[in-house]
């Protein structure tokens, strides 16, 4: 399963890095240096320390604990039929015992094809609420950064565009309080 950290990481640095590249790309166009504020943002810890990233993560949590239920009580039954197979293969005719291995066989192949099909619903409710909740940090990074005169707001997380940033730039907590004001 796709870690939902992991998911916001690989989101925010595309379009930080896409935003890092056009600012810069400008700057060299026009030849002129351009002056402008800067601030990053760890999209990761807003997930984490909001009341609605909270609430997202406990929903992704619920749903995979649910799908993974459903396949261990498969595993389960197919444990079963094998140990049943195992105990009376010894008085089965070959032709019941043919039987048995086929049906095994299915089951086994419908289990395979029933664990791949809950793991890419696993994958796309975390894609939905992520991509979402992507949406609305969106929306409060863009606010906080209106009212901070920011130009830029990169992503300063693991795996994100940026290698080093001064303390000072970090918007996090501002971005923070202002999602759990909003989406309380």
């Amino acid at each position: 399963m796709i870690q939902a950290d992991v998911v916001m990481r690989k989101v925010f640095s595309a379009g930080g890095l896409l935003m890092a590249l056009l600012a810069v790309s400008g700057c060299a166009a026009g030849g002129a240096k351009v002056e402008g504020k800067i601030g990053v943002v760890d999209p990761a810890r807003v997930l984490n320390e909001t009341n609605l990233g909270k609430k997202a993560k406990d929903s992704l949590s619920a749903f995979s604990k649910n799908r993974q239920a459903l396949i261990e009580m498969d595993e389960k039954e197919l444990r079963r039929m094998e140990e049943d197979f195992g105990r009376q293969a010894s008085v089965l005719s070959v032709t019941a015992k043919r039987e048995r291995e086929e049906q095994f066989r299915r089951r086994v192949a419908e289990y395979q094809q029933k664990a791949g099909d809950m793991n890419r619903e696993v994958q796309e409710k975390q894609k939905d609420v992520l991509e979402g909740f992507r949406e609305k940090v969106g929306l409060i990074v863009g606010k906080v950064s209106k009212r901070l005169g920011l130009q830029v707001v990169m992503d300063k997380g693991k795996g994100g565009p940026t290698l080093y940033s001064d303390e000072g730039l970090d918007i996090t907590g501002q971005v923070i309080d202002e999602f759990n004001r909003e989406y309380p």
